[in-house]
């Protein structure tokens, strides 16, 4: 039996209709999945071996008006809403496209600049992250820390004008190819613990910025991952984000984004379990067992339809979550709830999906062996599942 392709797999109708997206957004979703056809599929296989993207796939999104949607026009965006960037996220996960960075660009550090950048700092960077020219990292983990970021050892001392910056951070989405570094950081000689944390935008090409080679992943293997090195990096004051009065204030500006970066986990997870059930689906109906198609029998049929089911809820909680996202209500503890389950869901559907496709589900070039393997991260990135539960357990 010949493999599946790994090109896009339309999703299922959604059991309850979505009344999110107006014809705007739609419109826009047919054009992102054009380019994810045409630019993306078909290098995606060899970006797995080389564990990163091209450089130049960041100017073309750039160029397609992709990256950023929500930076405002007098910085080069088209200020859309945060549904423009659920249709990304999205249409990524429906084509298996695990390779792109883009939410961590486009979802993350942008709207750290966006919402505590000074006017120059905005002026700086926004454009160039917009138009692809500058790729975007955000480095807060470090090897010994994890989810502890209070407790994180990298450091900045004062040296005249500038400082010193010192340390190293791991699991770095973009890092290999990143032009920009928004670096979580304390102060050598500052308070412990919260209040000493401080972000700062660090030019990669800084002398005594290292980056390592890709880190080498079970899964998101197109992914650009590494470590990254800060040894006497001088950087100067007017580099901490939100300029120097922001000294100390890095933590409350992570906590404050936390809420959007647990929902795009959500969005993602869901699309990604919504695409590996859309496989399954065309797998099981034109795969025979014992005289019959394999989505005959009883058993698959009651997999499919609790697989369909779980879907559907978590797609409903995502999609009420991000009503309350532009209406800027949606709680830490809400958002941890959708992180937590929905990526505990995604993994639940993907594992079945393997199960049903039998010992082709563990062959690389089908898309749900791919979808596997890119799986179990969510459960881990943007606070662990266990830390999820911690933070909903203090809103009792």
């Amino acid at each position: 039996m010949s493999a599946q392709s790994n090109s896009f797999m339309p999703p299922l109708s959604p059991m309850l209709p979505r009344a999110l997206f107006q014809s705007e957004h739609e419109d826009f979703r047919r054009s992102v999945r054009r380019f994810i056809e045409e630019e993306v599929t078909p290098h995606h296989a060899r970006w797995e071996d080389q564990q990163h993207v091209d450089r130049d796939i960041w100017n073309k999104a750039g160029e397609m008006g992709l990256l950023c949607l929500t930076v405002p026009e007098e910085f080069g965006g088209i200020g859309a809403d945060r549904r423009y960037s659920v249709v990304v996220l999205e249409e990524i996960m429906y084509a298996g496209a695990s390779g792109l960075g883009w939410a961590v660009h486009s979802d993350i550090v942008a709207p750290y600049l966006i919402n505590y950048g000074t006017q120059d700092q905005k002026q700086t960077w926004l454009p160039k992250l917009v138009s692809g020219e500058a790729v975007g990292a955000i480095a807060m983990t470090e090897p010994g820390t994890g989810s502890d970021l209070q407790a994180m050892k990298t450091t900045v001392v004062e040296d005249g004008d500038d400082y010193l910056l010192n340390g190293s951070k791991i699991f770095i989405t973009n890092g290999y190819l990143s032009d920009l570094i928004i670096v979580a950081a304390r102060l050598g000689d500052g308070p412990k613990g919260a209040k000493g944390i401080s972000l700062f935008l660090v030019e990669a090409d800084r002398e005594g910025v290292e980056k390592a080679k890709p880190l080498k992943k079970v899964g998101m293997k197109a992914q650009d991952t590494c470590e990254l090195y800060f040894n006497n990096v001088r950087i100067p004051k007017e580099n901490v984000l939100g300029g120097p009065d922001y000294l100390g204030q890095g933590f409350v500006m992570l906590m404050k984004e936390l809420a959007w970066e647990r929902l795009i986990i959500s969005v993602l997870s869901v699309a990604g379990a919504e695409s590996a059930l859309a496989h399954t689906l065309d797998y099981v109906r034109g795969r025979k067992a014992f005289g019959q198609a394999i989505a005959e029998f009883q058993n698959t049929r009651f997999k499919l339809a609790e697989m369909r089911s779980e879907i559907g809820i978590g797609q409903s909680y995502v999609d009420r979550s991000l009503e309350l996202v532009l209406e800027r209500k949606l709680s830490p503890e809400a958002a941890a709830a959708g992180k937590y389950w929905c990526s505990d869901m995604m993994n639940r559907v993907i594992d079945e999906c393997v199960q049903l496709h039998g010992g082709y589900g563990w062959m690389w070039e089908y898309p749900v062996a791919r979808a596997w393997a890119d799986a179990r991260v969510m459960r881990i990135f943007g606070g662990t599942n266990e830390i999820m539960k911690e933070l909903i357990a203090r809103s009792l």
